[in-house]
């Protein structure tokens, strides 16, 4: 586990590897400590981030000046994120972002991108601009109503505003709401929190099969497939 930004020696969502084969994923803890064998999720969309309206921007531009609904937000919460153009003009088009001030609600605020990138289509007030965070940074316990991607599982103990390593493929022990049986698929939201339910296709993402026949509450066996 590493405790601060300062001694972070990878990018959030790096991929890591153990000698059973197994895959984590280096991410930054959320709101409140992991728990060992949970479920988690991305942080919970920002909707007041989404679809907004940027000031022009030209093509060639390094940076992407938009305003945020009545929603304020840290100094780099999309570092490592990408902006993502969903109306003509530039439509389509996904930029990566190194770095940003905080945020205050409904006032313009400037996106920088990183190094080596910039505005292919030319922005007007036409376009409009939703950004998303890294799904690794800020992860936190699924919840009972699923506010964003499924990430991985926790294996050790992670602390807030810790940074560390989360399981996303291979066999983790991962904690079973109901009795799903072996082979099955199982994924997130369940009714307990951090917990992996029997996957229904219009109503659970599914992260991964169990190992064994489930037995409600306990941590079991189950090979996620996230990578």
């Amino acid at each position: 586990a590493y405790a601060t930004p300062e001694v972070v020696p990878h990018p959030l969502g790096t991929i890591g590897q153990d000698r059973f084969g197994r895959i984590y994923r280096f991410c930054e803890v959320g709101a409140s400590d992991l728990v060992v064998g949970n479920a988690l999720q991305a942080p919970a969309q920002i909707a007041d981030h989404q679809d907004m309206t940027p000031s022009v921007a030209a093509l060639g531009a390094t940076f992407i000046s938009v305003t945020p609904g009545a929603t304020t937000g840290a100094a780099d919460l999309y570092a490592q994120g990408i902006a993502v153009i969903d109306t003509t003009p530039g439509l389509g088009y996904s930029y990566p972002i190194i770095n940003h001030l905080a945020i205050s609600a409904t006032t313009l605020f400037v996106v920088n991108l990183v190094n080596g990138f910039s505005v292919q289509v030319a922005l007007t007030a036409t376009s409009r601009v939703s950004l998303y965070s890294n799904p690794y940074r800020n992860v936190i316990q699924a919840p009972t109503t699923m506010t964003n991607i499924p990430v991985g599982v926790c294996q050790y103990i992670l602390t807030l505003n810790e940074y560390g390593w989360i399981g996303s493929g291979g066999q983790f022990g991962t904690l079973i709401q109901g009795t799903p049986g072996v082979g099955l698929g199982v994924g997130i939201p369940g009714s307990t929190a951090g917990a992996v339910a029997i996957h229904a296709v219009a109503t659970i993402a599914c992260v991964g099969h169990m190992m064994d026949t489930g037995q409600d509450g306990k941590v079991e066996a189950v090979r996620w497939i996230l990578n």
